[in-house]
């Protein structure tokens, strides 16, 4: 009853905040309206009431909700309590603005005003702040925090992303691996890869040679002589990277298609993960990423330049992962983005980038510019005609 009411004033109109809806809850528990009709009354407009102009909407949500509630209520001990779940109120407390809202309010104005400002405010705040512009708290148009909104800030505190905006973010997150068993629907992704395909026999002689065979048999007489080559097998080395997490979930399906096709057209397949941009970190199973990663250097130390390497990933990020030193939404690397993508295409000189993105947004990404720009303008979209222009650039 209490949670539809406080819905139902908001409805009408009544601006009720969640802090003022849990001071009454507070208020209640403390027996400040001693279970009469009357003293609730007051007490929920003292609470829930800021102007007096909304006096008039209270009293008619107050008597459409509580119609027909008398005084011949069970005393305190019998009054059933209901815990509303916690993830009710943690939606509640969300800042939800216009575009219009959200267009007044501005950045702090750059990467290292923005980390500047950060170890201020760590160094100052003592205590919880909710709907601000400028502490580290929640619901508000803070750089700093968390269910608020900010064109460029740190998040803090929140379990995931929301308007996609973070340059940062301070929680530890958790990925999950793409599935390399998925049931493709159609053919056409194994068959665009196939273009990029170099066969050679090599190892011992397990597969028959039927033309050999008829050759010697009849060279000897009709006496059967069996001649067995080895098995053929596509030659072709590739190292794929691969984004997760963040703006790739909505992409997980598709790129588990081609994870699949690839995993079964190439025999020589190396696969690693990242996020976002390359550092000097990648690894290979999500579930152990912050425990069982893999130096990048020992990824180009290991694997010889004869690799063709295949990025995926949308290239949605903030300009400063791929260009600034600690740019790095989840840690701080040391080395700028763009100075370990140079690396890797440096030893791999065969390269492309796949991007599920359609392209005609490309250009509204600063960090995709700067990534194409990076790949030399081999950035391919993630379609059969994108596959199809990336495997025959590979096979060049």
């Amino acid at each position: 009853m209490f949670t539809s009411f406080f819905f139902d004033l908001r409805k009408a109109g009544v601006p009720v905040s969640l802090t003022e809806y849990l001071t009454l809850m507070e208020a209640m528990k403390q027996g400040t309206a001693s279970f009469r009709v009357e003293d609730f009354y007051y007490l929920s407009r003292a609470c829930l009431v800021k102007d007096e102009r909304n006096l008039d909407r209270f009293d008619r949500v107050f008597g459409a909700t509580f119609k027909g509630l008398t005084d011949d209520t069970p005393a305190a001990d019998e009054v059933p309590v209901t815990d509303l779940p916690e993830e009710w109120l943690r939606k509640l407390a969300e800042r939800f603005l216009t575009d219009e809202e959200k267009a007044q309010v501005a950045a702090l104005g750059g990467w290292d005003k923005l980390m500047e400002t950060l170890a201020q405010r760590l160094a100052e705040q003592k205590g919880r702040h909710q709907g601000g512009s400028k502490w580290i708290g929640t619901a508000g148009t803070s750089p700093f925090g968390a269910y608020g909104y900010n064109p460029e800030g740190v998040r803090i505190g929140q379990h995931e992303s929301r308007h996609r905006r973070a340059v940062k973010v301070w929680d530890r997150r958790e990925f999950r691996n793409l599935d390399d068993r998925v049931e493709i629907g159609t053919r056409n992704i194994k068959v665009a890869l196939r273009r990029l395909r170099k066969f050679a026999r090599s190892g011992a002689a397990s597969e028959l040679d039927l033309p050999g065979t008829i050759r010697a048999t009849a060279n000897n007489a009709g006496w059967l002589d069996l001649k067995m080559v080895p098995e053929r097998h596509n030659t072709i080395k590739v190292l794929l990277f691969l984004d997760i997490g963040g703006s790739m979930d909505d992409h997980i399906r598709l790129v588990e298609e081609l994870f699949s096709a690839a995993r079964s057209e190439f025999k020589h397949l190396e696969h690693f993960y990242f996020h976002n941009c390359v550092y000097e970190g990648v690894w290979r199973d999500n579930a152990r990423r912050h425990t069982e990663r893999l130096s990048t250097w020992d990824v180009l130390h290991t694997y010889p330049a004869d690799y063709k390497l295949v990025f995926v990933g949308d290239a949605a990020m903030s300009p400063y992962e791929i260009v600034y030193p600690g740019g790095s939404v989840e840690h701080w690397n040391e080395e700028a983005g763009q100075v370990w993508m140079q690396r890797l295409l440096s030893v791999y000189a065969k390269a492309v980038w796949l991007n599920p993105t359609a392209p005609q947004y490309w250009d509204y990404s600063e960090s995709t510019r700067l990534l194409q720009r990076l790949m030399g303008g081999r950035m391919f979209p993630l379609t059969l005609e994108g596959l199809d222009g990336a495997m025959r650039e590979l096979g060049r």
